[in-house]
């Protein structure tokens, strides 16, 4: 059995476990079993009220929310929540992020976390993947279809985690030791998963919710419509299109050795088709989404807060000006300190505002709202505790239980709320992604204390 920090066996469940099973040799088989029995049973409900606790801070905040975006009451409305989305993503989260990135990363952190950037981009890709089986098997409409990538690949790596992580460490019955030692820890891990996701999120989800809207555009304007082929191979014209290239090769043409050869790719011009290798069809994609990333939108006020206090944080000579008690320049770590301790109030209260608009009616099928809360609160998290538990058996993952915690957490968490501002900025399905994002918050309540409670139970 692990140790605590201060050499003693854990408190808690652990070490009423160990007492009952060496400590009570003399007791009788019956009596041990049932007051192990007893005390695996009080193990898990202290685990579970860990876990019931900061979910309950954050729906008590987001009703909140809600509260003050109705009609009556109108503190939320439609302006202020634009001035309050404005102030949250130009100020106070990448104020947040930049300090607490400062504070809590240096090179050898760096080098220590490196499982966890690899760990969220595995949620996105997979999350894209179940999101694609999800829309062939119930064949969403075309509309929607950015929509579910993103809700299914973006996970709400931001505020979530800064506030069930540390409100975990702070609960007297926490299995991850040392409250402020754990505390330190968990500040830094999630920082830097929100630091992370944001990045993923705009370079990744972002262009491939782009990439789905502008396809479903082309499909349904019509000017792009009346020159595709039918069905048939034949074009509005009314001629089959079997020969588009010349006969003869012009004299610049390049060699046989530059051209792609015969087991690469290969056409059947009698059915109109192409058949193309497996190999092709990757470079294809990545080129399509290579040239379909938006520099602008990926250099967002967050990418750089990352960038800066990165560079702050592993270069020793600029963190001893402004980090530490000592430091000359602390009061420009304090100030962007004070600015960022408002983006996590802020951002729960927008996300009750938003899930607000859910509650109006919207032609989205049950179907798909199913898929998407059984892709991000069952198969998701399913998959990750595999992932995470094969990477700690080949050494990639460290024995930190709460670095595992936050690794496996990033798996059950609901969508981003950024998908909600994708959808806008794309002029697709918004009013149909706050029907989903309320559904999977409800839900949400519920999962991650049961997810939550059973990582702690794992890695603990």
């Amino acid at each position: 059995m692990k140790e605590a920090p201060n050499g003693d066996l854990c408190k808690g469940f652990y070490a009423k476990l160990w007492r009952v099973l060496c400590g009570n040799i003399s007791v009788s088989g019956g009596e041990q079993y049932l007051r192990l029995k007893e005390t695996v049973s009080m193990g898990v409900l202290d685990l579970f009220v860990v876990a019931l606790m900061p979910v309950l801070k954050v729906l008590l905040v987001t009703a909140v929310g809600s509260f003050l975006a109705f009609n009556r009451v109108n503190l939320l409305g439609h302006d202020a929540k634009q001035h309050m989305n404005n102030l949250v993503f130009y100020l106070f989260t990448p104020s947040l992020i930049g300090s607490n990135l400062a504070d809590t990363l240096t090179l050898s952190s760096l080098v220590t976390l490196w499982f966890m950037p690899v760990n969220i981009l595995l949620t996105f890709i997979i999350g894209s993947a179940l999101a694609w089986v999800l829309i062939k098997l119930t064949g969403t409409p075309p509309y929607l279809r950015s929509l579910v990538i993103g809700c299914c690949a973006a996970g709400n790596l931001g505020n979530l985690p800064l506030v069930i992580i540390p409100a975990v460490c702070a609960e007297t019955n926490s299995p991850f030791g040392d409250s402020s030692t754990c505390s330190t820890n968990g500040e830094a891990y999630a920082t830097l998963s929100m630091a992370i996701g944001a990045v993923y999120i705009w370079s990744y989800v972002y262009t491939l919710m782009r990439i789905s809207a502008e396809k479903t555009a082309e499909e349904t304007d019509p000017k792009d419509s009346t020159a595709s082929l039918n069905a048939d191979g034949v074009t509005s014209g009314g001629l089959p299109e079997i020969i588009t290239e010349p006969l003869l090769a012009p004299d610049d043409s390049p060699s046989p050795k530059d051209c792609i050869s015969q087991d690469e790719i290969y056409q059947t011009r009698f059915d109109g088709k192409t058949k193309i290798s497996f190999l092709k069809k990757i470079r294809q994609h990545m080129t399509t989404i290579t040239e379909h990333i938006d520099v602008k939108k990926l250099f967002a006020p967050s990418t750089i807060a990352v960038i800066i206090g990165s560079i702050i944080g592993v270069a020793s000579p600029i963190r001893k000006l402004i980090i530490g008690d000592d430091a000359p320049l602390r009061v420009i770590y304090t100030a962007t300190n004070l600015i960022g301790g408002a983006a996590i109030p802020c951002i729960t209260l927008i996300i009750g505002a938003n899930l607000l608009k859910g509650l109006k009616r919207s032609n989205v099928s049950p179907v798909v709202i199913i898929g998407v809360i059984t892709i991000r609160y069952i198969a998701l998290p399913l998959i990750g505790i595999g992932i995470v538990k094969a990477a700690q058996h080949y050494g990639m993952v460290g024995s930190d239980a709460l670095y595992q915690f936050t690794l496996m957490l990033q798996y059950a968490l609901p969508p981003a709320m950024n998908v909600g501002t994708i959808t806008q900025l794309l002029e697709a399905g918004e009013s149909e992604c706050s029907i989903i994002l309320l559904w999977t918050y409800a839900v949400a309540s519920l999962s991650l204390t049961f997810w939550a409670t059973f990582f702690m139970w794992i890695v603990a």
